[in-house]
């Protein structure tokens, strides 16, 4: 048991590591602020809260320490190995890129670029500046970038198993503009893990060594570190349902992952390869993001009312609609026996009886299924139900790209009224203002 001492004397050094280093609890600060900026979408557009921030920033860490527990110990196997100076690079790269785009707040863009960069640094190899601007070359031309492309790999992966896994419960509803310049309804899905690593580094004097030969890598001492990231999914669909948009994007994702994982692997043994792997980890990941919003304009909107009938956008969870078993994507029909076709005749045939309701709704597949249940005082006007848009709303999304600025500066966009907020498809919502034409403008 000789073996054992070193292993949990350098596991419990990690784990404090990752207690005492900033990036971790930088990356759960950033979670709480992208859910509370779409708690404040969520009550503009519909005055109601769908999710607690509290609730999805819970998940957010409960499913980042899933995927860091799994990846990490996928690593130690395969011997991915990384350094302090791989650790600050990452953060760095991450945190410039997300100025750009706040989607580009992603491992596989971290490391994309650091791969790229360090491609050209290396053909430029005459160049040798000084001071600390030549202490930061030196440090991105000597990362090893196949171990950070493979990690990126594996945390993509781990990423698609909890965007099907966790999705449809962290799905917003907002409006937006359509291509005919109607108001259609549609989901955001956006997911944020703060994924704690422990990462095998090569030792150095007086530090203890473990008794571990991976698979890559092997003949020299390991020690364990800490690595905190940011993981992040995020996806818009208006013409179906989160579930089916989840598991097309995250089979897509998988595949992205794996063709990463063996360009990366193979980067291991040839060399040069390593650039190709970078390119993939960046210009994949665009890809499926450029197709993904290309699918959504090609594709019918789901969520518009049909001839007859109101169209569910969403139900609140707890609702007396949520306990009726209403769905989202289902045709409320019929109300008290009377045919609705906007939310004023809705009303109205619920105030027929305030006390008690029938309901017929027409499901995905346009079969009727009757739900009856009594009306308590306080309960929501609707029963809990969010209708897909009609000409009478006030406020709807125009998505357009936001940076880590937007995110940082919650307070002073949540005050100002007239202040264009740019966001972009498949990014992060900004806090909603008021714009002359009254619209939320992300």
């Amino acid at each position: 048991m000789e073996w054992a001492w070193p292993w949990l004397t350098t596991l419990g050094e990690a784990l404090l590591q990752l207690l005492i280093q900033p990036f971790y609890y930088m990356a759960v600060i950033l979670i709480v602020l992208i859910y509370h900026r779409q708690l404040l979408q969520e009550r503009k557009l519909f005055h109601v809260r769908m999710q607690s921030s509290i609730t999805q920033t819970i998940r957010a860490v409960l499913g980042g320490i899933v995927i860091g527990v799994i990846v990490s110990m996928v690593s130690l196997f395969l011997g991915t190995y990384l350094t302090l100076g791989s650790l600050i690079s990452i953060w760095i790269a991450a945190l410039v890129l997300a100025l750009i785009r706040i989607r580009y707040l992603c491992f596989a863009y971290a490391a994309g670029a650091l791969g790229i960069l360090q491609f050209a640094l290396n053909v430029a190899s005459s160049w040798q500046p000084s001071g600390m601007l030549g202490q930061a070359v030196e440090t991105v031309r000597a990362l090893d970038m196949p171990a950070l492309l493979v990690l990126a790999a594996l945390l993509h992966f781990g990423e698609a198993i909890l965007a099907r896994m966790q999705g449809v419960s962290m799905a917003s509803p907002f409006l937006m503009e359509g291509k005919r310049g109607k108001l259609v309804g549609g989901y955001q899905i956006q997911l944020f893990w703060a994924v704690p690593l422990l990462i095998l580094v090569p030792t150095t004097g007086g530090i203890t060594e473990i008794a571990w030969t991976p698979l890559l890598h092997a003949g020299q001492g390991y020690t364990l570190m800490a690595l905190p990231i940011l993981l992040g999914f995020s996806e818009n669909t208006q013409s179906m349902l989160p579930g089916r948009k989840l598991q097309i994007s995250a089979k897509r994702l998988m595949l992205y992952s794996l063709a990463l994982l063996v360009f990366s692997l193979l980067a291991v043994w040839w060399s040069p390869l390593t650039v190709v792997a970078a390119l993939v980890a960046f210009a994949g990941h665009e890809v499926l993001v450029w197709y993904s919003a290309l699918e959504e304009q090609q594709l019918s909107p789901a969520f518009v009312h049909p001839q007859h009938g109101l169209k569910v956008l969403s139900v609140i969870p707890d609702s007396p609609a949520a306990e009726l078993g209403i769905e989202a994507g289902e045709t409320l029909y019929k109300v008290n026996g009377i045919l609705v076709h906007s939310p004023e005749e809705l009303h109205r045939a619920l105030r027929m009886n305030p006390a008690f309701c029938k309901l017929e709704v027409r499901n995905h597949q346009g079969e009727s299924k009757f739900m009856q249940r009594a009306i308590y005082e306080g309960e929501h006007h609707q029963l809990g139900v969010i209708m897909a848009p009609d000409k009478h709303e006030a406020w709807a999304v125009q998505p357009r790209p936001v940076t880590l600025f937007h995110v940082i500066m919650l307070k002073l966009f949540t005050r100002r009224k007239e202040q264009r907020i740019d966001e972009a498809p498949l990014a992060l919502p900004p806090a909603p203002v008021v714009s002359d034409k009254g619209s939320i403008e992300m």
